[in-house]
C-alpha cells in the first residue's frame, strides 16, 4: 500500500512547479478533512488529493493517464479510479465516495486559495459568502471550472448530503489549518 511519503516523493519527481505542489497539498488537506468527517481513511483520501495532478506539470496533454497508469501498476486501483474521474468532462463517472470527494475538492480548493491570495487576511478572512461571490465572477481565477465545482458539489451531496455552502465552509476550515500553503514565492 502506497504511503504518504512515497506519494510525496513521486509528486516531487514529476512536479517541479511550486504552485502545483501547493495545490496538491491543499487538495490533500481538504480530502483528509472530508475522510475524517465521514468515517473514511484520511491517508487514502489524502494521497488521492496529493497525486491527482501529479502528471500535469510534465505531461498536460496526457493528464491524468500517466498518474492513473502509475497507480494501477502499483496496485492502487481505488486511487487510480478516483483520479481518473476527478474531471467530469473526461467521461469517467465518479462512482466511489473518494472520486466524488476529489471532484468536489479539486477546483474549489484552487478557488479558495486564489481568494486567500487577494484577501489581506489570507485564509483567516474568508467567508462562505466571499468565496461564493468570487465563484460567481468568471473573470476571477478564470482557470477554475465553475461547471466542475457545481457538478462536484451535486455528486457529493447526492451521496452524503449537505449543501454547497456547507462544503465551502468545510474547505475553508480545512485550509485554514494549513497557513503555510500561502507562504513563499508566488504567494
Amino acid at each position: 500500500m502506497l504511503t504518504r511519503d512515497q506519494a510525496w516523493t513521486h509528486l516531487c519527481a514529476w512536479t517541479s512547479s511550486e504552485r502545483l505542489r501547493r495545490h496538491a497539498l491543499s487538495v490533500e488537506a481538504v480530502m483528509r478533512d472530508f475522510a475524517l468527517r465521514h468515517g473514511e481513511d484520511p491517508e487514502r483520501f489524502g494521497i488521492a488529493g496529493l497525486l491527482h495532478d501529479a502528471d500535469y506539470d510534465q505531461w498536460p496533454e496526457e493528464h491524468p493517464r500517466r498518474i492513473v497508469a502509475w497507480l494501477e501498476a502499483q496496485g492502487e486501483r481505488d486511487l487510480a479510479e478516483a483520479i481518473a474521474a476527478h474531471y467530469t468532462r473526461w467521461g469517467r463517472p465518479a462512482e466511489s465516495l473518494m472520486a466524488r470527494a476529489l471532484l468536489a475538492s479539486d477546483e474549489i480548493s484552487g478557488l479558495v486559495m486564489a481568494c486567500a491570495r487577494v484577501n489581506p487576511q489570507g485564509l483567516a478572512g474568508l467567508t462562505v459568502a466571499s468565496v461564493q461571490k468570487k465563484l460567481r465572477s468568471p473573470a476571477f481565477a478564470a482557470g477554475v471550472d465553475r461547471h466542475e465545482v457545481a457538478e462536484g458539489f451535486r455528486l457529493l451531496a447526492d451521496q452524503v448530503g449537505g449543501t454547497a455552502e456547507e462544503h465551502i465552509q468545510r474547505v475553508l476550515s480545512a485550509l485554514a489549518n494549513q497557513p503555510s500553503l500561502l507562504e513563499g514565492p508566488g504567494f
